[in-house]
Order: C-alpha cells, then sequence, then structure tokens
C-alpha cells in the first residue's frame, strides 16, 4: 500500500513538474517557431520582389521549365477490333 502511495505521489510530482516547465517554455517555443515563419516569409516576399523588378517593360519572364511528355514507343501492338452483331 505504501508503494502504491508513493508511484502516485511520484507521477503527480512529475505531472506538476512538467506542466510548470511547459508554462514557462511553451510560449518561448511558439514564439521562436513564430518568427521563424515570420522570418521565411519575409525572404520569400522580398525574393518576389526581386524577381519582379529585375524584368524591363514588355518582356517576357518563364520561371520554369516545360515539361518533357515521356512516351514509351514500346507499348505494344495496336489491335483494330469490330462490332459483330
Amino acid at each position: 500500500m505504501l508503494a502504491l502511495l508513493r508511484l502516485l505521489f511520484i507521477v503527480l510530482l512529475i505531472y506538476y513538474i512538467l506542466k510548470i516547465i511547459g508554462r514557462i517554455f511553451f510560449p518561448i517555443l511558439v514564439k521562436k517557431m513564430v518568427s521563424k515563419a515570420e522570418q521565411r516569409m519575409r525572404d520569400q516576399q522580398q525574393k518576389q520582389y526581386q524577381n519582379t523588378t529585375e524584368t524591363k517593360v514588355g518582356e517576357t519572364v518563364i520561371d520554369k521549365k516545360p515539361q518533357q511528355s515521356k512516351t514509351d514507343k514500346n507499348v505494344g501492338e495496336y489491335i483494330d477490333y469490330e462490332e459483330v452483331d
């Protein structure tokens, strides 16, 4: 019975310690994650703005290379089916 109470006390103690630590470090962690996301967004916007300012008026810019269509010539023999009445 004493071992059960001791185990329960240790579990509750660990729970409250983690709860207190979470209250301290969770806001710091969230603030850091938000600032990183904000910095990434700011960098993307700046890169986008720099790409648009480098082009001259009337110039056409293609951002990505068109995909090559890959067709396999060895797909087999074509069979022409006829309808049977």
